[in-house]
């Protein structure tokens, strides 16, 4: 049997509108709209269909986003031998296993060297990978010299996201039933049209978060840091370096200090100059008398 209720329009309107940061309409025409319900399925009750409807799956294992760091310490002439081997070694897994993120290199200054690369691995191999990568270091003469594991627990976030995504799905399914059907006044239909605006527009931006967390939980980030030895302290060109790169800040220091001189002076001046003149006007008239 067909049930048939009678739903506000304003108040799908307002719903809408404060769901994106809108403040809804104070007064509004009552115009009643009505909708119709599918009977439930065989052996499904309305009161299971509805809940059903607004439903949210969540996992039974939390969705966390690992970052895993690793700090190597090699020769200066090995680093970049050991980095390129290394995304090799993601690159030959494909795309869907592993991506290259951002690869650096550091100037050599003396003895010291240092670089950087930062890889995204499916979550399921990150950690073994890691291994993998400790052992081409180390058939290099290198070391691992820090490390470290942390992850973000997403869980909450992506599942009051999808929720909100279902919520604003039935949301808005309402609100194209209600222009399927015609009834209202004109700017009614206008205001319904753009209530469905907006909420296309935020289960847009609730996909996109969702897909992004979800991709943060796929693929765990690696991050590796090399070096060898220390920067070059030392020298004959160490004190020039230094003398150098202090140069800019006394110029700079004494540039600021004209200034000030000159903004104090200046009026100083003007105001000595004024004094003397009346002075000097003053005494010529006395001699003159």
């Amino acid at each position: 049997m067909k049930m048939r209720r009678s739903l506000l329009l304003p108040i799908l309107l307002a719903t809408a509108i404060s769901g994106c940061g809108s403040e809804p309409a104070s007064e509004q025409q009552a115009t009643t709209v009505d909708i119709r319900e599918e009977p439930p399925k065989a052996g499904q009750s309305a009161e299971g269909k509805k809940s059903e409807a607004i439903s949210v799956s969540a996992p039974n294992a939390p969705r966390i986003a690992y970052i895993y760091e690793y700090g190597y310490r090699l020769p200066a002439d090995r680093i970049a031998e050991v980095q390129r081997k290394q995304a090799d070694m993601c690159e030959r897994m494909g795309p869907t296993q592993c991506q290259i993120l951002d690869m650096k290199q550091g100037s050599a200054e003396g003895n010291y060297a240092s670089g950087s690369l930062s890889l995204a691995v499916a979550a399921p191999r990150a950690r073994a990978f890691g291994a993998e990568l400790g052992r081409v270091a180390g058939s290099a003469g290198g070391s691992q010299v820090s490390g470290g594991i942390s992850g973000e627990d997403l869980s909450k976030q992506m599942v009051d996201t999808e929720a909100r995504l279902r919520a604003r799905t039935v949301l808005r399914d309402r609100l194209m039933e209600v222009l399927a059907t015609r009834k209202g006044t004109v700017a009614e239909l206008v205001e319904a049209e753009r209530g469905v605006a907006q909420v296309n527009e935020e289960i847009d931006q609730a996909r996109s978060w969702l897909a992004e967390m979800q991709n943060r939980v796929n693929f765990s980030r690696v991050n590796l840091t090399y070096e060898a030895g220390s920067p070059a302290s030392g020298g004959f060109l160490a004190p020039i370096r230094g003398a150098l790169g202090s140069v800019g800040s006394v110029l700079g220091t004494i540039v600021a200090m004209l200034i000030m001189l000159g903004a104090v002076a200046i009026p100083l001046g003007l105001v000595g100059l004024a004094i003397r003149w009346a002075v000097l006007r003053w005494r010529g008239r006395s001699s003159a008398e």
